[in-house]
Parts: structure tokens; sequence; C-alpha cells
């Protein structure tokens, strides 16, 4: 533990040595496409978004080619999902405090319940903490990562998602969004989301609705619903969502794993039963990726919101979106090449 907590203080350090007023000088700038369009290469067989592997039948990459999505029954063991429930709730109880992390709460009952599982709706950013940071490493979900990022790995970007019972107020449904919104980094083929389910995920509880085949699109602009009631943080919806395309709703069994591309068009409704509906995730991307500079494009505005959240959380007087995504990055498989 004393060695986990040197290594979670140093990489700490590091960010905060870039959130705050530079104390070296900076690196050398290298040339790279500023472009947030999508480029994708096909591969043998006329495939777009996997690599050729041994591990998905020519079916599997087909309905991911088609649908942007792909579900994979039962990957995840029941062993492994109640250690992160468990480890989700010292964190509720703060027995444990990974740093780095932001725990996201519905500040309406936190002076009914406290901090309690029954506030916390989100813990995001769950790099520092070794067990839940264990599900970017299970064995069996990289194999089926490896088939859409390469065998060069990173995770970018991860979450454990509470949804609370909701109301009429619709505070936990997350509107439609593209995921490759909130991330500076291409290509989008190299981009993959695996999320777990860590119970049934049903109609009744805010299961995941997608939008197949829109993966296939461009990056759309996003912003801020306009429904009533409360809206959380940095919970964007796309501005023009297209009511007629069909939507599927993804019924998913505890441990049930679907792998996403980040330009499909999802999200979740609200959670209609008194329990609690979670799932585990992460965004992995292949390390050979590379960051773009978002100014002048649709993602210019979430820049300067995740600036200023970062800002205020580490009271920093500078940040970049660079500096964000480089302390959230850690690599899981292969080599660290650019991200």
């Amino acid at each position: 533990m004393e060695q986990l907590g040197k290594r979670s203080a140093a990489r700490l350090d590091t960010v905060l040595r870039h959130l705050c007023p530079r104390l070296g000088a900076a690196p050398a700038p290298i040339s790279i496409p500023t472009s947030a369009q999508v480029s994708v290469v096909p591969h043998s067989g006329g495939f777009c978004y996997t690599l050729d592997n041994d591990l998905l039948t020519t079916q599997q990459r087909q309905f991911y080619e088609d649908n942007g999505y792909l579900l994979i029954k039962k990957l995840v063991s029941d062993e492994d999902i109640e250690r992160f429930r468990r480890e989700f709730m010292r964190i509720c109880k703060r027995e444990v405090n990974p740093p780095g992390a932001m725990i996201m709460k519905d500040e309406s009952l936190r002076s009914q319940f406290g901090q309690s599982e029954k506030v916390v709706n989100k813990v995001q950013d769950f790099q520092e903490d070794e067990e839940l940071f264990r599900y970017c490493t299970l064995p069996e979900v990289l194999k089926y990562v490896e088939c859409f990022t390469g065998p060069n790995i990173m995770a970018m970007h991860t979450m454990l998602i509470n949804k609370l019972p909701d109301s009429d107020k619709q505070t936990f449904l997350h509107p439609m969004h593209q995921d490759l919104h909130y991330f500076p980094f291409r290509p989008a083929s190299r981009i993959v989301c695996a999320w777990t389910a860590m119970e049934r995920a049903d109609q009744d509880n805010g299961c995941l609705v997608v939008q197949p085949g829109t993966h296939k699109t461009t990056l759309k602009p996003h912003g801020y619903p306009t429904w009533e009631g409360k809206t959380n943080k940095l919970f964007h919806g796309l501005l023009d969502e297209d009511e007629k395309t069909p939507k599927v709703h993804l019924v998913m069994e505890k441990g049930d794993t679907v792998f996403f591309h980040p330009l499909l068009i999802h999200g979740s409704g609200i959670n209609k039963t008194s329990g609690f509906r979670k799932s585990i995730s992460c965004h992995f991307a292949s390390s050979e990726c590379y960051y773009i500079d978002v100014k002048n494009t649709t993602q210019e505005h979430l820049e300067k919101e995740l600036q200023e959240v970062v800002r205020k959380k580490y009271n920093a007087t500078s940040v970049e979106l660079k500096d964000i995504w480089n302390f959230r990055a850690r690599l899981v498989q292969g080599e660290r090449i650019n991200l």
C-alpha cells in the first residue's frame, strides 16, 4: 500500500506541476493532425472498425461494422463484480479516497443520507484506485479490446456509474450523445468503450440505449439539454437529435459487456425502480492515437468547461486539456507511444 501511495502521489504531483505555472521548459511541440473528423483505414476483408484477429468471428466483425457495438454475454465474473461493488461502497463511506477521482453526488439527497450509495451517482477517473482499475486490466476484457485498438492499449477514461432511483425530473437521464465529443485524440476507429453491467440492466432501471449504425456519421454538435429539471455537470447531449433514428435498448445481465465505437449515438434512461443500477466502464485507445487541437471545433466549449472544473478542483491557475488526459491515461498493455 505504501508503494501504491508513492506511485499515486508521484503521478498526482506530475499533473499538478502541469496545472500550476510551469516549473520547467515545455516539451518541444510536435506536428500532429488537428482535424476533428474521423479517419478510417479499411482492413482486410473490407472491415474498417476492427483489426484482424483470431477472436472475433466474421459475423461479430460484420455486426460491429454495421451497428457500432458488440455485446459479449457473461464476460466478467460475479466475483470480480462483487469486488468492484465492495470498493465502490468503501469510496461512498470515505474509507478510501482515490487521488484524482471525481465523486459525483446528488447534492439534494446529501442532507438526508450523507455520502452513501443513496447519494453517489458516479465515480469518475478511478485510475488511481487499484481495485477498481483491475477492471481495465482483466485479460478477458483486454483480449476483446485489442481487436479494436491493436496490441498497444491505453486506459483513457474510467467510470463506475450508480444510477440512482429517479423522479419525474429525469435528473439521471443521460441524453443521447457521442463519446468522441469528450475526447481530444484520434483516430476514432482505434478507440473503444468496454461497458459492463454490474447487475441486470433493462428499461425499468435505465439501461443503455443505442442508435445502431450512427458510428458511421461525423461528430455532431453537443451541449446541455433544454429539458426541465436539473442537468448534471458535463452531461452533454446532441443539440439536434433525429428522433426518427431507430433506437435499441440493450438489456444486459450481470457480467455482460458491450464494446462500442466512440461515435455511436447512445444514452440511458431514468431508473424507475427503487434499486441502484451499477455499471463499470473504461474507454480504451491505441497508444498510437494522437492528441488534436480542439480549438475552432465543436469540442472547444467542452475544453473550456473541463479546464474550469479542474482549475477549481486543484486550485490551479492554468491547465491544458492534454495535461488532464495525460493524468487520466494509463498503459495497460504493450508500449506507450503517443498518448
